[in-house]
């Protein structure tokens, strides 16, 4: 029955990163699934290699809007058309998610970093360097989303040899 267990949950984790792609929590469910495999067979991994999935997890996350920063900074965002950017990902990430089905949260986050540093940007600055800020917004965003999805498949291909019996 354990080979049941671990071909679903191996299953389940694999499943969890297409959450990616609609701009949910994948890597933290990916852990909470890892987590809970842990306290159904606690003789299969060491809690440390959970702690490291955990850091992993969190990392992705501060990558994710960190890099969105950096690369608005990079292209001349001010501080204001960073927070605009941020804001505007998370605003379309939510505002995009029922598109596609479901594959507007990406979108939306994406479309969202632009057009919220843009906006940030407008006062007080040339079109072309708002222009210029937003791009920088979209290639961090895009950036970080990519990192973060890497971090999660390689959460997930790190987990699978400790889950299979």
């Amino acid at each position: 029955m354990e080979y049941v267990w671990a071909i679903l949950l191996i299953l389940g984790l694999m499943l969890s990163q297409v959450l990616q792609l609609f701009s949910m929590p994948a890597n933290w469910v990916a852990l909470g699934l890892v987590a809970l495999w842990k306290y159904i067979y606690p003789e299969s991994m060491a809690w440390n290699f959970v702690i490291v999935l955990g850091v992993a997890a969190a990392l992705g996350e501060a990558l994710e809007f960190g890099l969105q920063a950096w690369g608005a900074g990079r292209y001349g965002a001010s501080v204001r058309g960073n927070v605009g950017g941020i804001i505007g990902a998370i605003a379309g990430a939510i505002f995009g998610a029922p598109f596609f089905l479901g594959l507007g949260a990406l979108l939306g986050a994406l479309g969202g970093a632009y057009l919220g540093c843009l906006i940030a940007e407008m006062p007080g600055r040339t079109r072309p360097e708002a222009f210029r800020a937003a791009k920088g917004a979209f290639v961090g965003k895009a950036l970080g989303f990519t990192l973060k999805t890497a971090i999660g498949a390689t959460m997930v291909i790190l987990a699978i040899p400790r889950i299979w019996p």
